[in-house]
């Protein structure tokens, strides 16, 4: 990463929940990096789909690690203990120094239907929740999406499109259709009113699903349009990957129009300029 981009990362998984490292390992890795910041954000406990978040027991342990590696590694990098609240998580999020909104799932008729887990099961939940009406599917997502600050409490909103992980070629719909963009832009704008920040994730082009990061360049223009505020998100699941992909972001952010980035502090945001 050049000088002109913020050496922290504030959306990271551990072994807590789906990540594939300790959080000292993460740690040791922002360290090689350079980084001055370094923020943990477990996913929280849900109980509609167990897989892949925190155990309530391991949130406890989660937190008296992450505080552990703080006290530890005091004056060599900033440390903070964040959390991913899930739009279905109902656990609580004071105890934590910042609060990540997502949405990984959509509901019908008291099932869920991951979003993000495979193509598979994406083409599963359409088909089955929503009768083959992709655009249904679609626009239940964004309902959530559009809330998701309300019900978590979020101080930024993370991977605003996820539901178009594994629409890569415009695999299940198009994201130019009417129907697509009406749903987004609501959400968008209801989101835009809680002036909390946006992260542009490039985790999935980390591991291969996209070629872009989220949200797509023409929401992007969008958020920059109506005066919205951004971050850069790497959503690591290891170390190899913090900060993968945030010149490409920052160049990406100041073609568009942004001229400065959040970063968490102590003290909640600060503009870093581009």
């Amino acid at each position: 990463m050049t000088e002109r981009i913020p050496k922290a990362n504030f959306h990271t998984h551990t072994t807590y929940c789906d990540g594939k490292e300790t959080a000292e390992s993460m740690v040791q890795a922002a360290l090689e990096k350079g980084f001055s910041a370094l923020g943990f954000s477990g996913h929280s406990y849900t109980a509609y789909d167990e897989s892949y978040c925190m155990s309530r027991e391991d949130v406890q342990k989660y937190i008296a690690d992450v505080y552990a590696l703080r006290e530890k590694y005091a004056g060599q990098i900033e440390i903070f203990c964040g959390i991913e609240q899930d739009f279905g998580s109902n656990e609580p999020t004071n105890v934590f120094d910042y609060v990540i909104g997502s949405v990984h799932a959509v509901e019908r008729d008291g099932l869920y239907y991951s979003v993000d887990e495979s193509p598979e099961v994406f083409a599963r939940g359409v088909r089955e929740g929503f009768g083959g009406d992709v655009y249904a599917y679609v626009k239940a997502f964004y309902e959530l999406e559009s809330q998701v600050v309300g019900k978590t409490n979020a101080d930024f909103i993370g991977h605003f499109d996820l539901v178009t992980k594994f629409n890569e070629g415009n695999r299940f719909f198009d994201p130019e259709d009417r129907r697509y963009r009406d749903a987004s832009l609501s959400a968008l704008e209801a989101l835009l009113e809680t002036e909390k920040p946006f992260e542009i994730n490039t985790g999935a082009i980390y591991r291969g699903m996209r070629k872009m990061p989220y949200p797509s360049v023409s929401l992007l223009k969008e958020i920059y349009r109506r005066k919205g505020e951004i971050l850069f998100s790497s959503d690591s699941h290891d170390g190899a990957s913090l900060g993968f992909g945030f010149d490409e972001a920052a160049g990406l952010a100041r073609e568009i129009g942004f001229r400065c980035v959040k970063v968490w502090t102590k003290n909640g945001f600060v503009d870093f300029p581009l």
